[in-house]
């Protein structure tokens, strides 16, 4: 981890939940029984991957190829996940603020006008 600390790793689901919690409205819930992040009842993150070193992200399509061609050691997919907006992200990556900042955007997507409004423009 050249120039990164122990700071910028997701360790675990807590420190998912941490930062989605951060973002207005968002609580925490289930999908497919499982725990998950959930805001105007859509799921933002969920437990539901199906590797326990991962956890499933919701993601704009556009934005999903990128994150699996530019970064396949943090971003991954299974067919189940392939044509859906959502991506597998392992445990213990430093991508602390890339993974903060994409809750955001999945919570600014999900958002109401005014909220948008409120929030700025689509970080």
């Amino acid at each position: 981890m050249v120039g990164r600390t122990a700071a910028d790793v997701v360790k675990d689901w807590a420190e998912v939940v941490a930062a989605g919690l951060a973002l207005p409205g968002v609580e925490l819930g289930t999908s497919y029984g499982q725990p998950a992040l959930r805001f105007r009842n859509g799921t933002l993150a969920g437990t539901t991957a199906p590797d326990p070193g991962s956890f499933v992200l919701h993601v704009a399509l556009a934005e999903k190829d990128v994150l699996l061609d530019t970064d396949p050691a943090i971003f991954w997919q299974t067919d189940h996940y392939r044509d859906w907006p959502a991506i597998l992200v392992r445990y213990g990556t430093d991508a602390r603020d890339r993974i903060a900042l994409l809750l955001e955007r999945a919570w600014w997507d999900r958002a109401t006008l005014r909220q948008r409004r409120d929030r700025g423009e689509r970080p």
